[in-house]
C-alpha cells in the first residue's frame, strides 16, 4: 500500500489538515524535477528562481510542515494533560466518596447521589470539554448501548430492591493495534459537551459509568495522538527518501537527524511522557471498571481502537489483475450480457440500478420486447460456433465416432479460443467436460477400444495436471519472490543507470533490461516492471515525445523477444516442453544455446528499426535512472539464493533425472522455501495468474484427447502426404510462417495449444523424422508474433500506458507501423540462425 494511501486510512479524520502534506510535497519533489532538466533554453520557465538550489527549497518546505506538526501536537498534548490530571483527581474523589467495595466490586454511586453532586461534577466536566470540541463532529449518542456502558460497573444493593442487576463483560475484545480508533468508538465519545447536556447524562448515568466514558475517551485519543507522532516521523522519512532518489542528493539523513528527531514530538522523551499518560488511564480503568484486572482492562480499552493499516510491497502477479481485467475488456468491448465493462459507466453508490437495453420485434406471434445483447456480434459469433459444432458431429467426416466427435471438439474450441467469444480460460474448462461426453478417449493397447464415460475422466484429468503445471507454478512463485522483494526492480535500476542519457543508449538499455526480465519472471510481469521503471523519464519528456514513444514500444517488443529466452519465460515455453518427446527435451543449456543468439541479434535489429522510424534523438533530454542505493538485506541474499539454485538444478535436470525425475519437480523447492518460511503468503498464492494454469491445462487434455482418438494420427498422415517432396528446412519456413501469422491474431499460448501438436507429430512422420526441431522453431514464431496491440500481453500492456493527461501514448498505426517488420524480422533470425543452432545441438 502506498504511504499516501496509509496516511488516509490511519489519520483522525478531525486532525486531517495537521499531518505532513505528503501529496503536496510528492508534487514539489516532481516539479524540481522538471526544472532540474529543463533544456538551456527553457530557462525563463522554470517554476523556481534561477540558480536556486533544489535541496534548499525542499527543506523550506519540510520546515512549513515540521512547524505545522509540532504547533499542532504541543497544543495537543497541553489538552490532553490538562484532561488526564482533571480524570485522575475525579478518580481519587470516586474513590473516596464510593466506600469499600461489595462482594469484591468497585460499586458506583446511585443515581440519589449522582444527582446531589451534579452541580460540581457538572462544573468538573464543563472545565474539561476543551479537547473534546477538538475531536468532536456534531454526532449524537443516540446509538450508544447503556449496557456496554455500564460494563464492568455494579450498583450498590439499595434499601428495598429485590436484587443486583449484573452486567456482561465486555465482548469487544480484538487484538488490534493502538495507533488509531475506530468510527464506533468516535461516535461514543463525541458526547455533547454542554452544561445542559451532561446534566441530562449525569441523571440518566452513574458518575461510575461517566467515569469509564471519560477515561475510555482519553485512552483513544492519547493513542491517537501517539500514532500521529508515529505516521508524520514515516512519512518525514519517506518523502525524504523520494527526493534523494529523484533529485540524486543525501538530505534525508542530514535533515532527520538535524531537524526532525529533535523536533518536540519526535524527541524519545516525548515519546516516553505520552505512553506514561496512557498507562495512568489504564490503570485507572483498571481500579474503577476491572477490579483490578489490568489485562482485561487492557482489553477493553484496546477493542476502542480500529485495526491499523499496515502498507507492504505488492507481488508483481497481484499488481496484474486490475491490468489484466481491463485487457480483456479491451479486446472483448463488452460482455455477453452485454453489461459494459467501461469503468466511467460502473454503478455506484446511490446510482440506480443498471437496466438492460432492449430491442423490440415483430413475429407472427406478435411483438416480442428483447434484450439487445441478443444481437451482438459476440452472441451471433457465439451462435455460429455452436451450429458449426453440431454441424461437424453429425456430418460424417472421419470413419470412426470418436475421431469425429473429437474434429468437432478441436473445431469448436479453436473458434472460441480465436474469437475470445468466452475468456479463454472457460474454454478451457469445456474441454474436459466434452472429452468425457462424446468419449473421445481410446485404449492405448492395441485394439485401441474406446474407453466409457468413468475410465475418460481419468485420463483427462491425469492430462490436465501434469509436470508442466508445477513448472509454471514454479515460475510465477520466483517472480512473485524477486518482486516482493525488490531484487528485480534493484537490478533493473543497477543496469539502466549505467546507460547515461543518450536516446539511442538508453532506448537499447531498456530493451535488455526488458528481455531479461522476460527471461527470469516472465514477459507478462517484465513490461509491467519496466514501465514502472522508466516512469521518471516519462514525466520529463515533452508531451507527444517521439522518445516516449519508442521506448514503450521497444519494451513491449523486447519483451516479446524475451518470450522465448527460457522455458519459463512464457507458458507456450512450457507447453512446448510437455509436447517435446522426453528423451530429446532440450535442457535449459540447450534452450539457452539456441535462444540467446536469436534473442540478441533480434532485439538489435528491431532497435535499428525504431532508430529509423521514431528518431528519438531529436531535441531530446534523458532524466537518467537512478539505481537503490540501499544494501542487499539477508532477505535478498536468500531470495537470490535460491533462485539462483533452482535455475541450475532446472539446468541440469537432465543429468538429475534418477533424483528429481522431472523439472516439475525441482519448482516444488522454490515454493515450499518461500511459502513456507514466510516471504510469500496465502494471498500471494492467490493472486498468481491462475488463468493462464487453466489454459494450459486445458491446452493439455486437449493434445491428449486429439492424440489418443487418432484423429492427429490422420490429418498428420494427410499433411505429410502433401509435403514429402519438401525438405525439412522448407517445413520448417511453412509451418514458422502459418505459426506467425496465426499467433498474430490469436493468444500465443493459445496458438502453441493449437498447432505444436500437429507440429509434432509432422516431424515425426518424416523419413527424417525432426520433431523437437520444429515445435522448438513453433514455440519461438508463437513469441515473435507482435504485430497489433492484442498479439501478446506486452503489447496490451504498452497500448495502455497513458501520459498525466490521460492520452495513450501509442496508438493501433505504431503497433503496424513497427510490429509487422519486427515480426518479419524474428522470422528470418529463427529460421537461419535459429535453424543452424539448433542443428548444431542435435535437434
Amino acid at each position: 500500500m502506498k504511504f499516501s494511501h496509509s496516511i488516509q486510512f490511519n489519520a483522525v479524520p478531525d486532525w486531517s489538515n495537521h499531518y505532513i502534506a505528503y501529496s503536496n510535497l510528492k508534487k514539489l519533489i516532481y516539479q524540481l524535477e522538471k526544472a532540474i532538466h529543463l533544456p538551456a533554453g527553457d530557462a525563463e520557465s522554470r517554476p523556481l528562481i534561477q540558480h536556486d538550489d533544489p535541496e534548499a527549497v525542499f527543506s523550506r518546505a519540510l520546515d512549513v510542515e515540521l512547524e505545522k506538526i509540532t504547533s499542532f501536537y504541543v497544543l495537543k498534548e497541553k489538552e490532553l494533560s490538562d484532561e488526564v490530571e482533571l480524570l485522575l483527581k475525579d478518580v481519587e474523589e470516586f474513590e473516596e466518596e464510593s466506600g469499600p467495595p461489595e462482594d469484591g466490586r468497585p460499586p458506583t454511586l446511585s443515581s440519589e447521589r449522582a444527582r446531589s453532586e451534579l452541580p460540581r461534577s457538572g462544573r468538573l466536566r464543563s472545565r474539561s470539554t476543551r479537547s473534546q470540541r477538538s475531536t468532536e463532529d456534531g454526532l449524537d449518542e443516540d446509538s450508544d448501548d447503556e449496557g456496554d456502558e455500564e460494563t464492568g460497573l455494579t450498583s450498590k444493593r439499595r434499601r428495598g430492591s429485590l436484587g443486583r442487576r449484573r452486567t456482561l463483560p465486555n465482548a469487544m475484545v480484538s487484538s488490534t493495534d493502538m495507533t488509531a480508533s475506530t468510527e464506533f468508538t468516535r461516535s461514543i465519545r463525541r458526547y455533547s459537551s454542554n452544561f445542559d447536556d451532561y446534566a441530562e447524562q449525569a441523571a440518566l448515568f452513574s458518575s461510575g459509568i461517566m467515569l469509564k466514558k471519560r477515561m475510555i475517551n482519553l485512552y483513544v485519543q492519547l493513542c491517537e495522538l501517539k500514532s500521529y507522532i508515529q505516521l508524520n516521523r514515516t512519512g518525514f522519512t519517506k518523502v525524504l527518501k523520494k527526493f534523494d532518489k529523484i533529485i540524486d542528493r543525501s538530505l534525508r539523513t542530514k535533515y532527520m537527524d538535524t531537524f526532525v528527531d529533535t523536533a518536540y514530538p519526535f524527541r524519545p522523551e516525548t515519546t516516553k511522557g505520552l505512553e506514561q499518560r496512557i498507562s495512568q488511564m489504564v490503570q485507572a480503568y483498571t481500579a474503577i471498571v476491572t477490579n483490578g484486572d489490568a489485562d482485561s482492562a487492557i482489553r477493553d480499552l484496546r477493542s476502542h481502537l480500529r485495526e491499523h493499516v499496515v502498507w507492504e510491497r505488492n507481488t508483481v502477479w497481484r499488481d496484474l489483475i486490475g491490468m489484466e481485467r481491463r485487457a480483456e475488456a479491451a479486446s472483448l468491448g463488452h460482455t455477453l450480457l452485454g453489461r459494459d465493462t467501461d469503468p466511467k459507466k460502473t454503478r455506484l453508490q446511490g446510482d440506480d440500478e443498471i437496466v438492460l437495453p432492449t430491442k423490440e420485434i415483430t413475429t407472427p406471434l406478435g411483438r416480442l420486447l428483447c434484450p439487445t445483447w441478443l444481437f451482438t456480434s459476440t452472441t451471433m459469433t457465439l451462435v455460429a460456433i455452436v451450429a458449426l459444432f453440431f454441424a461437424i458431429l453429425y456430418i460424417p467426416v472421419m470413419e470412426k465416432p470418436e475421431q469425429q466427435n473429437c474434429l468437432a471438439m478441436l473445431v469448436f474450441v479453436s473458434l472460441l479460443w480465436a474469437t475470445e467469444s468466452l475468456p479463454l480460460f472457460v474454454t478451457s474448462l469445456i474441454i474436459p467436460f466434452l472429452c468425457v461426453v462424446l468419449r473421445v478417449f481410446r485404449d492405448h493397447d492395441k485394439p485401441h477400444t474406446r474407453l466409457g464415460s468413468k475410465e475418460a475422466t481419468a485420463v483427462v484429468f491425469a492430462a490436465m495436471w501434469t509436470p508442466v503445471i508445477m513448472l509454471l507454478l514454479g515460475g510465477f512463485t520466483l517472480a512473485a519472490a524477486l518482486s516482493k522483494c525488490n531484487i528485480d526492480k534493484r537490478i533493473a535500476t543497477f543496469v539502466l543507470s549505467k546507460a547515461g542519457t543518450r536516446p539511442k543508449t538508453v532506448l537499447i538499455a531498456n530493451m535488455a533490461v526488458a528481455a531479461v526480465a522476460s527471461m527470469l519472471i516472465s514477459n507478462v510481469a517484465a513490461p509491467v516492471l519496466c514501465f514502472g521503471i522508466i516512469e521518471p523519464m516519462l514525466r520529463n519528456l515533452p508531451a507527444g515525445s517521439d522518445m516516449s514513444k519508442a521506448v514503450i514500444i521497444g519494451i513491449a517488443l523486447a519483451s516479446n523477444i524475451g518470450g522465448m529466452l527460457s522455458p519459463i519465460a512464457s507458458p507456450q515455453n512450457v507447453v512446448a516442453i510437455g509436447i517435446m518427446a522426453p528423451s530429446g527435451e532440450p535442457t535449459w543449456g540447450q534452450w539457452f544455446f539456441i535462444v540467446i543468439p536469436v534473442g540478441i541479434l533480434s532485439i538489435t535489429l528491431i532497435w535499428v528499426l525504431l532508430l529509423l522510424a521514431f528518431k528519438p534523438g531529436r531535441g531530446t533530454t534523458i532524466v537518467p535512472v537512478r539505481p537503490v542505493r540501499d544494501p542487499f538485506t539477508g532477505l535478498q541474499w536468500f531470495v537470490s539464493a535460491v533462485t539462483l539454485a533452482t535455475i541450475a538444478l532446472w539446468c541440469a535436470s537432465h543429468s538429475l533425472e534418477g533424483v528429481f525425475g522431472d523439472m516439475g519437480v525441482i519448482a516444488i523447492i522454490p515454493i515450499v522455501l518461500f511459502f513456507g518460511v514466510g516471504i510469500l503468503t496465502k494471498e500471494d498464492f492467490n493472486n498468481f495468474p491462475w488463468t493462464i494454469i487453466i489454459l494450459a491445462a486445458g491446452g493439455l487434455s486437449l493434445g491428449k484427447a486429439v492424440n489418443s482418438s487418432g484423429l492427429l494420427h490422420t490429418v498428420t498422415e494427410a499433411i505429410t502426404e502433401r509435403v514429402q517432396s519438401y525438405s525439412l528446412y522448407g517445413i520448417l519456413v511453412v509451418f514458422a510462417s502459418l505459426i506467425l501469422v496465426i499467433a498474430t491474431f490469436i493468444s500465443h499460448t493459445v496458438a502453441a495449444l493449437i498447432i505444436l501438436p500437429l507440429v509434432y507429430d509432422v516431424g515425426n512422420g518424416l523419413e527424417e523424422p525432426h520433431p523437437n526441431l520444429l515445435v522448438m522453431a513453433g514455440v519461438l514464431m508463437c513469441s515473435a508474433a507482435m504485430a497489433l496491440p492484442t498479439s501478446g500481453f506486452p503489447n496490451m500492456t504498452a497500448i495502455m500506458k497513458e501520459d498525466p493527461a490521460g492520452k495513450r501514448y501509442l496508438q493501433v498505426k505504431h503497433f503496424i507501423m513497427v510490429g509487422v517488420p519486427s515480426s518479419l524480422i524474428t522470422l528470418v533470425v529463427v529460421v537461419t540462425v535459429g535453424y543452424a543452432a539448433m542443428r548444431v545441438t542435435g535437434m
